[in-house]
């Protein structure tokens, strides 16, 4: 079951945080959340899943940035939010979508327990300018059946800004517990 707009409402400030809120981004099932002015990207031309990648951070400046096709923008949301007892998901909004750009390349799938900003993994299928403080994406909740567990990460749990891949700690944590050779 997906909130509807107005449930969304009635839960803020009980198990559905978010801040800063306006009631002009609600919508029937969901919530918009703006492009924050901070952008990340990539220095490296390959990626190494085992290795902390290099990564530049740029603003968004008023009069536009723009986004070039084959190329990887780290941003994030305005909003932090907080979800209790619902699953958050993220997805474009159509406006945007049907601009060709991408807000998530496969993360729009959120926790139970989640809080922070929500890291948008832009991509573009034509170059397109963006602006700060643009309804890029909603965000919307699921029901949870079932006994659960919060979400608990050291990783990207509490985020404070752009958050790029820490997929490599994974690495480091199987080296850590992996016994060493007989």
């Amino acid at each position: 079951m997906i909130l509807s707009g107005l449930e969304i409402k009635k839960r803020l400030g009980k198990d559905i945080f978010i801040d800063p809120f306006d009631d002009a981004q609600l919508n029937t099932n969901s919530y918009n959340l703006k492009l924050h002015n901070k952008v990340l990207i990539y220095e490296d031309d390959v990626l190494d899943m085992k290795k902390e990648n290099r990564a530049v951070e740029h603003t968004v400046p008023e009069d536009g940035l723009l986004l070039q096709t084959g190329q990887l923008y780290l941003g994030r949301t305005v909003e932090h939010t907080r979800t209790e007892n619902f699953v958050p998901m993220l997805e474009g909004r159509s406006s945007i979508g049907r601009l060709g750009l991408f807000v998530h390349v496969t993360a729009g799938f959120g926790d139970v327990g989640f809080s922070g900003y929500w890291t948008l993994e832009m991509f573009c299928v034509k170059p397109i300018r963006i602006y700060p403080g643009i309804e890029i994406c909603q965000i919307f909740f699921h029901s949870i059946e079932g006994d659960f567990e919060r979400y608990v990460s050291n990783k990207y749990q509490n985020n404070t800004g752009v958050q790029p891949s820490l997929l490599y700690k994974d690495f480091q944590k199987v080296s850590e517990t992996a016994s060493p050779p007989k």
